[in-house]
């Protein structure tokens, strides 16, 4: 059985137990085989290459952009890269050996990024595209890094591993994302050896221009389907549960087990995402299964996403949601029976790149749920001075979520689990597919909420 597994950041960070709990556990010899695994850089790290993922705090690209010292910001970097591996030692990891391969790429870092501020102050060309080159050449930095130390941990437990190198720096070949994952998997043979593959991966069309933070899950999901993995496997620092731990309790929380690929993009378009959806889609259409297990309790199977599963009974089985969100209502008397009306509207959201997550009409009010971000601000300035009235309400979202929930009387239990936390609902929605119940709330209830559903609709 061949796996293609990916490990976040997080539990990058704790290698040791990744190296005891995933890559060993009760293996030996051959059974270490016929596994890739794709690694995310250590946690925070391409927080600070980039820019914090949630409170979008500047890193080194922003120096960059602005014409600052970035060169002194990377040896700075370099240096808690440094302090990293020195975590690393007592479970194998030759630290001169580290220490010499990142100072080395950080200054192939340097010097192509070096190049790229002077072809842009020649003014020939165009901004944009050296700034999104920049990204690309400070992200793959954090894969290479712990990519390359997880191979050298490995081999030096007496585990034969090959270190993937997906980030072309030392290639000028014009390769396609597909086109780089494929050259450098022909011909491997995975019954003897355990590959590590950088999460990022180099690619003309640039791999941070199409999917962003989500890269890594990309590059997973286009190796699963290089190398035609038998499953697909996300190892993370916590189970994909009924709701989350943090919010419920752990004692209340309930492994999902099994769900489908209708339910992991649910989950993806209220920002909770169990994989990326364009990662997820491929591996779908592929019939791989993708299984999300916690690296701290390897012994639970986890929960096995799949294109045609069912729950046998009804049951909900997630609730999910965000207290990041507005709710904006446009109001216009004139809406009554006009034929595409909020057409009008959604030109506006292209032009914003402002995508909704809940949408709910009447006879004269149209009621969408956006992120709040910056984005969104743009787009509701806007929207006030083109439509008759815009009302703008910071909310929250929660979210009832099921592969069987199209039965009577799951809307009444739900309804009626806010009701008795005193919690309105400020807006609903549920498409004819019956597998996500969305209600708007205020910010302030969002944890009573995500509590309320949980108890009401997924203990059992």
């Amino acid at each position: 059985m061949l796996t293609v597994e990916k490990i976040g950041g997080t539990s990058m960070s704790q290698f040791q137990d990744v190296l005891q709990n995933i890559i060993k556990g009760h293996r030996k010899g051959d059974e270490y085989y016929n596994r890739i695994f794709v690694v995310s850089a250590y946690n925070n790290v391409t927080n600070w290459l980039l820019e914090h993922k949630k409170t979008g705090e500047p890193g080194i690209y922003n120096k960059f952009l602005n014409g600052e010292d970035y060169s002194s910001a990377l040896d700075s970097f370099c240096q808690r890269l440094l302090l990293i591996n020195d975590g690393f030692a007592d479970i194998g990891l030759d630290l001169k050996e580290a220490r010499d391969f990142i100072r080395f790429r950080v200054d192939q870092a340097k010097t192509l990024l070096y190049s790229l501020g002077k072809v842009l102050a020649s003014g020939y060309v165009n901004m944009t595209d050296i700034h999104l080159a920049a990204r690309e050449i400070l992200a793959s930095l954090g894969e290479a890094h712990s990519g390359w130390n997880s191979v050298n941990i490995l081999n030096n437990n007496g585990i034969n591993a090959r270190f993937i190198d997906l980030c072309g720096f030392n290639d000028n070949e014009p390769l396609t994302i597909d086109q780089r994952i494929h050259r450098e998997f022909a011909g491997v043979d995975f019954s003897n050896i355990v590959c590590v593959a950088t999460g990022y991966t180099k690619g003309t069309e640039g791999i941070m221009r199409a999917f962003d933070r989500g890269y890594s899950e990309v590059t997973f999901s286009k190796i699963a389907v290089e190398v035609k993995a038998d499953e697909a496997v996300i190892h993370k620092e916590y189970h994909l549960s009924s709701a989350d731990p943090k919010i419920v309790g752990v004692e209340n929380s309930v492994p999902v087990g099994q769900t489908n690929y209708i339910i992991a993009d649910q989950l993806a378009d209220i920002g909770m995402e169990a994989i990326h959806p364009k990662a997820a889609k491929p591996l779908e259409l592929a019939g791989i299964n993708i299984r999300i297990k916690n690296t701290f309790e390897p012994e639970h199977p986890g929960t096995l996403i799949s294109r045609d599963y069912i729950s046998p009974e009804a049951r909900v089985e997630i609730v999910s949601g965000s207290r990041k969100v507005i709710a904006l209502e446009i109001h216009d008397p004139m809406m009554v029976g006009e034929v595409g009306y909020d057409a009008r509207i959604m030109q506006y959201f292209q032009k914003y790149n402002v995508s909704y997550i809940l949408k709910s009409t009447n006879a004269n009010s149209i009621t969408m749920v956006v992120w709040d971000e910056e984005r969104a601000h743009e787009l509701i300035r806007v929207l006030k001075e083109v439509f008759y009235q815009v009302t703008v309400l910071p909310a929250a979202i929660v979210c009832a979520m099921g592969t069987n929930i199209a039965m009577p009387g799951f809307l009444y239990r739900a309804a009626k689990a806010l009701h008795e936390k005193g919690i309105n609902v400020e807006s609903f929605a549920q498409s004819l597919m019956q597998v996500n119940m969305q209600f708007v709330i205020s910010r302030e209830q969002y944890e009573e909420g995500v509590i309320a559903l949980n108890e009401a609709l997924c203990k059992r």
